[in-house]
């Protein structure tokens, strides 16, 4: 997937992020959404906002979750973060 834009999802203001998404999907793009650990409940809201407000004919193409490892906590131990990628593009 060379050259699609990706949105990271993070501390933000939700409509940052639904803006970024929106402008790319418009142009007839794919856009990747990405998020980890606490951000990814934010990361849904801004696909689902984008499909019913703002894109109507955006669709979920794909949906990847997994677990990053190699955090060091307070313990010594590595701790492990659940990441989620959620790629859009839009109906043809």
């Amino acid at each position: 997937m060379a050259n699609v834009p990706t949105v990271y999802v993070g501390r933000k203001p939700l409509m940052n992020y639904v803006v970024a998404t929106t402008m790319p999907l418009l142009e007839g793009k794919r856009v990747i959404i990405k998020a980890r650990g606490r951000a990814i409940s934010r990361a849904v809201d801004v696909v689902e906002v984008v499909r019913r407000r703002f894109v109507q004919d955006a669709i979920i193409e794909s949906i990847a979750i997994g677990t990053e490892e190699g955090r060091m906590g307070a313990d010594g131990r590595a701790r492990s973060v659940s990441t989620i990628d959620i790629t859009l593009t839009k109906r043809t």
